[in-house]
């Protein structure tokens, strides 16, 4: 009688490299700026039950920034509190020109979001101090109503530096504005959640009612008010 081994092949599980983000740089900036100046526009708080949507425009020198700076700057939403505000003051320290800008709740609410953001970004432009930028890298798909020449980017605040630089600035700038809310109304947490839909956001906004800065034209916020009749 013969007896049978069956060799079972073993898979080995091996780690995959993990790839590393791709870094925002000056590509866009070199190739479209041409010697003129060139500036980076992003936007923050599009999404939010309530603030304001926010805007910064940032123009760096051409020559670059100091490599370590360079280096950490990314897209707003790749960073840390912690990272995001120890570069904003780096980032004005050595930028050409940055200017912020808002729409505030009532004016979405008059606009709807999308046109508010356009109405934002060219406030943020048009505040820059100095010459007027020749060029301005939009992040997204649109492009507000600029006398510049304009090249919208698709996630362009992780391809183009400029436009992370701004998302940064402008990041900061609302946290602390909705920091500044949260004092006044404590109850909706808006220190922690920025204005953001959260559980916690919704709940309070179900217990405690509308405050005049919540976007009334947003559904849960118009919900809430025909609630309450």
């Amino acid at each position: 009688m013969t007896s049978k081994t069956t060799t079972k092949a073993v898979r080995v599980k091996t780690a995959r490299p993990k790839v590393p983000r791709p870094q925002p740089d000056l590509s866009f900036e070199t190739a479209l700026g041409q010697g003129r100046l060139v500036c980076g526009i992003d936007e923050v708080g599009r999404g939010p039950l309530a603030g304001p949507v926010v805007t910064a425009a940032v123009v760096l020198p051409a020559g670059g920034l100091p490599d370590a700076l360079a280096r950490a700057i990314n897209d707003s939403k790749a960073l840390s509190l912690r990272a995001r505000e120890a570069l904003e003051p780096e980032i004005r320290a050595h930028a050409l020109a940055v200017a912020l800008a808002e729409a505030s709740a009532a004016e979405i609410d008059a606009l709807n979001i999308h046109k508010a953001t356009l109405l934002a970004m060219k406030r943020a432009y048009e505040a820059l101090p100095g010459e007027p930028p020749a060029v301005a890298l939009i992040d997204g798909k649109f492009k507000p109503d600029l006398s510049c020449l304009m090249e919208a980017i698709v996630k362009g605040d992780g391809r183009s530096q400029s436009i992370a630089a701004a998302s940064i600035v402008a990041k900061v700038a609302r946290d602390r504005e909705m920091m500044r809310l949260a004092e006044l109304h404590p109850q909706y947490g808006w220190d922690r959640n920025a204005g953001y839909p959260t559980p916690e956001h919704l709940e309070a906004l179900r217990r405690h009612g509308v405050t005049p800065h919540h976007r009334v034209s947003f559904a849960p916020v118009r919900a809430q008010i025909e609630r309450a009749g």
